[in-house]
């Protein structure tokens, strides 16, 4: 099997993953980038772009880069954008066999909890991660 075939093969399977964590949480789109925003997998309602969201996360890791750096922090376990209306964009950096992912999903209300729903995601990408 190529490369090409095994990445096509789990960029499906992954996004399957990310499917039904939009279903269970009724989340509009969630992306898996890696750690410089190249779209790995995503799942997304017709209005939603996940090119336009893995764009977003890629400024987001580069500024959560250098804000860790200059403040002297450990590696970063969720970052939180909030809009005025109360929807969050939520980026989950983790690991997976030695890569660097982001986990990016937009929680459409600000009382909505995600955290267990992206924790059970982020797990069974972990596990299934074949690069």
């Amino acid at each position: 099997m190529s490369q090409t075939s095994i990445f096509n093969a789990s960029s499906s399977e992954l996004s399957k993953v990310l499917e039904e964590m939009n279903q269970k949480g009724n989340f509009p789109i969630a992306v898996l980038t890696d750690r410089e925003g190249f779209p790995i997998a995503s799942a997304a309602a017709e209005n939603h772009d996940p090119a336009l969201q893995a764009a977003v996360v890629a400024m987001i890791q580069k500024v959560t880069a250098q804000a860790r750096a200059q403040l002297g922090m450990s590696l970063t376990d969720e970052i939180t954008l909030n809009d005025k209306d109360g929807r969050k964009l939520v980026c989950r950096p983790f690991e997976a066999n030695n890569h660097d992912l982001v986990l990016a999903v937009v929680v459409p209300h600000k009382d909505q909890s995600y955290r267990r729903l992206t924790n059970q995601a982020v797990a069974v990408i972990q596990r299934k991660w074949r690069f």
